[in-house]
């Protein structure tokens, strides 16, 4: 047993292969039950050595002698209490002294079928992926849970493939899996100690080029669950603004920033385009028509053309494909001018021709022209984006996320 503030003693048990972490605060109701009907799977059906860590953060109820009653009864059980609350710091304080060669938590109703332990913690163990994470999202799954948290959940996830560029399903399911090697790298970088952890290391994880591994699973919706939704959607709004901002700056030392073209499904990326292309459009015309009071509309297209070019390779490079950070900057942005160039010649040919078919063509022909050459240029210049300025690094040079990664929503 190990009392408050004390140290896990990682040293005095022989390492498990696996480590599963319970984090609970006032759960004297559901830990007796739940821990005996895991430690019995885990016993007579799971092929792997374990063991069950009950991390009690701040209980004020029952729930920390029930936690030391089932380690004196049962074998692989252990208890460990901290004086403060938060998910994420239950599982940073386990982890990171974990001597296992896998490192997992789930939540304590265990809403998730256990049948699903082994495919998640397997592709770990062999080496295969580095993270592995149960999804409720994917077609194959089975929920069973309100409309008002189906809603919530997918919500959430939408808003961190926009806001993040992530690729992983399913950030909230209580149900995920990690090598501990791997975690030691992230866990010193992650800084929430409450709910938004998962997503916080999830997506350093995706970032420092790990593979992510998902497995579809069963899941059945606790009624008697003590989440505060609004407070935990509030405090997860906070973090992604706060992680959003940390990584634009780059105050996350990752281990492998990325240079990511697909960072995020085309779908998203071609909305996001087009909504900078919109504007850049809008500022292109703008700035078209007050330099063409002073000068030619060759030389007024070009330097318009010029200047939202750079501004829409800036814009598309954060936006739109998730690339963060100054790595390889000035690189995209001379890769931007050449698409550019190639957009400016487009355009300027356009406009050639207008001016050899109607030579007395007034301003409005020549920004219908310009604008229409300038679409057919923006189809292009996104194709190019993708595959050549931003693309996805080579499997031969840069880890990349998991191809068993469940793409699938319903």
């Amino acid at each position: 047993m190990q009392l408050p503030g004390e140290l896990i003693d990682v040293e005095a048990a022989s390492a498990p292969a696996i480590e599963i972490v319970i984090p609970v605060h006032n759960e004297a109701h559901d830990l007796e039950p739940s821990v005996r009907r895991l430690h019995t799977y885990l016993t007579t059906t799971f092929p792997l050595s374990f063991r069950i860590t009950i991390a009690d953060n701040a209980s004020t109820d029952g729930t920390w002698a029930i936690a030391c009653a089932l380690e004196a009864e049962l074998a692989n059980v252990h208890a460990t209490y901290l004086n403060k609350k938060g998910r994420g710091r239950a599982l940073h304080t386990v982890w990171s002294a974990s001597a296992a060669d896998v490192v997992c938590y789930m939540d304590v109703d265990l809403s998730t079928d256990l049948s699903a332990l082994l495919p998640l913690v397997a592709p770990l163990l062999s080496g295969h992926s580095d993270v592995a994470i149960g999804t409720r999202l994917a077609r194959s799954s089975r929920v069973v849970r309100g409309p008002k948290r189906e809603v919530i959940s997918r919500c959430y996830n939408v808003l961190l493939r926009t806001t993040l560029a992530t690729q992983f399903s399913d950030a909230q399911c209580g149900f995920k899996a990690m090598r501990a090697d791997r975690a030691r790298e992230l866990l010193p970088m992650v800084q929430d100690n409450g709910w938004f952890f998962d997503t916080e290391l999830l997506v350093l994880a995706e970032r420092s080029g790990m593979r992510i591994h998902e497995v579809p699973v069963d899941w059945v919706d606790d009624p008697d669950s003590r989440v505060d939704i609004v407070a935990t959607a509030i405090a997860d709004l906070r973090g992604i603004a706060r992680l959003t901002r940390d990584l634009a700056r780059g105050r996350i030392p990752l281990r492998a920033q990325r240079v990511e073209v697909g960072s995020g499904p085309l779908g998203v990326q071609l909305f996001r385009f087009c909504g900078v292309g919109i504007a850049s459009t809008i500022a292109y015309v703008a700035l078209f028509l007050v330099a063409r009071t002073a000068m030619s509309a060759t030389w007024a297209n070009a330097i318009a053309l010029l200047i939202t070019a750079i501004g829409n390779t800036a814009v598309n490079r954060f936006f739109t494909f998730g690339v963060r950070g100054r790595t390889a900057r000035l690189q995209h942005q001379l890769q931007g001018l050449a698409v550019f160039g190639i957009g400016l010649a487009l355009s300027t040919g356009a406009l050639a021709v207008v001016h050899a078919v109607a030579p007395h063509a007034g301003r409005s022909i020549e920004v219908a022209t310009l604008v229409l050459a300038n679409l057919a240029a923006t189809i292009l210049r996104f194709l190019l984006f993708r595959s050549w300025v931003f693309r996805r690094p080579s499997a031969a040079h840069s880890p990349r996320t998991s191809a068993t990664t469940v793409k699938e929503f319903s």
